[in-house]
């Protein structure tokens, strides 16, 4: 088979290592790619854009690409789906109708209502006046969310009513762009977060193994949101009798709320949860894509093959494929550029990345690109997820920090906590 993989993340990298290792696979085709994919065996890169839907069209026809595989959120959101499979092509991941789930805050909203699914209290917004006067009455801490695509950085989680007015006005007044212009602003739930990704195939959905990570820039979990600095994989906070229950209360209510609008979802429905100390569960939001940097703890995890099940949902057979994980943990930590996730340069050389890999790390690269000389360079705020695979988490993150250090490039910055919650 030819799979077609598209976005340029450390995400899009491991569902390529991971899909590469398929005696079926003959070639993976990534655009555009990054330095890690352009070095994977079978793998290659094309300077397609995620949003070049003729583009990607004509190469699926000149590559006689079997599967396609869309990896970030923004051409799901546009579209691509529809477009792939009104040209004949297999895709893996949601319609357009149902990538609303993440490409609306206020849809997905309402969606939770009527599924029935728990979330907090919240209220919809265009105007800042109301808005800031809403946020005045119910008091802080509150949650001022951009209804749009933000790339992970429309969420303020206010301490104060000044911090959520602050919010408001950025958002409102222009800094997310169109993505800004409608508010959700919720309740804020109170607990620990994880994340539960679930494969679905529009009758059927299985979730995968939890998993959780840190979005914040600094140690303690503290600063701004970033697209994620760093997971583990499974979450111990996220019981077999809690999952049994995020399967009853969340995951099927969500399927058969798609059921009833008419959408036939094919792909990941991700839901980020919140979990009280006293066992409530509450979904913060969901995603229609593989998460980051989640996918590189869960998929090293796999045992079944990624691409079995990624054929079964789009062929609608995923209660016919049995999933089977590997033993042990996962762990993964971002390296970001300096100044993430607010300005920073690029162009820089990586050194260590062959060492590490020796060290017994998976490297997988996210914002990375491959100069005509053959080095690797700095291309974005997340650079690379150096992930370890253990008996436990103490092992599993000594190897993926040994790693690490063995890595190097100008202006390097990672998080020296990943897995606190979990490690001795």
């Amino acid at each position: 088979m030819r799979l077609l993989i598209v976005g340029n993340g450390g995400r899009e990298h491991t569902l390529a290592w991971s899909l590469a290792q398929s005696p079926q696979v003959e070639a993976v085709i990534c655009t555009p790619g990054n330095g890690g994919t352009a070095g994977l065996e079978k793998c290659c890169n094309r300077a397609i854009a995620v949003d070049d839907f003729p583009g990607l069209v004509d190469l699926c026809h000149q590559e006689s690409v079997d599967l396609v595989v869309v990896g970030p959120e923004v051409p799901l959101v546009l579209g691509l789906t529809d477009v792939l499979r009104d040209q004949g092509i297999a895709v893996f991941g949601p319609s357009q109708a149902g990538a609303q789930i993440e490409g609306s805050k206020a849809w997905a909203k309402d969606f939770m209502a009527a599924a029935g699914i728990p979330t907090a209290r919240s209220a919809t917004f265009t105007e800042a006046s109301t808005a800031q006067a809403y946020v005045r009455q119910q008091g802080a801490p509150i949650v001022v969310k951009a209804d749009g695509l933000a790339a992970g950085k429309g969420v303020t989680v206010a301490a104060t009513v000044a911090e959520a007015e602050a919010a408001i006005a950025d958002a409102l007044g222009g800094k997310f762009g169109t993505a800004g212009q409608c508010l959700v602003i919720e309740d804020c739930l109170q607990g620990a977060e994880a994340s539960v990704l679930a494969l679905c195939d529009g009758q059927t959905i299985v979730p995968l193994v939890p998993a959780q990570d840190h979005k914040r820039i600094g140690e303690g979990d503290t600063g701004s949101n970033t697209g994620g600095m760093g997971a583990y994989a499974p979450a111990p906070l996220v019981t077999p009798a809690i999952l049994q229950r995020i399967e009853t209360e969340v995951l099927q209510p969500a399927l058969q709320e798609f059921q009833r609008r008419g959408i036939d979802y094919r792909g990941i429905l991700y839901a980020g949860l919140m979990i009280s100390p006293d066992g409530n569960l509450g979904v913060i939001e969901f995603n229609c894509r593989f998460g980051d940097p989640e996918t590189q703890v869960v998929l090293p995890l796999l045992d079944t093959p990624l691409l079995d099940l990624l054929l079964a949902c789009c062929e609608g057979r995923l209660d016919q494929v049995p999933l089977v994980w590997k033993p042990g943990v996962a762990a993964c930590v971002v390296a970001a550029a300096g100044g993430y996730p607010g300005s920073y340069g690029k162009g820089h050389p990586i050194t260590g990345l062959e060492s590490a890999q020796i060290q017994g790390a998976m490297v997988f690269q996210a914002g990375t690109q491959t100069t005509p000389t053959g080095a690797v360079v700095t291309d974005g705020g997340r650079v690379l997820g150096v992930t370890a695979v253990g008996a436990d988490f103490d092992r599993a993150f000594a190897d993926a920090y040994a790693a690490l250090d063995l890595i190097q490039f100008e202006g390097m910055y990672c998080r020296r906590d990943i897995g606190y919650q979990v490690r001795s």
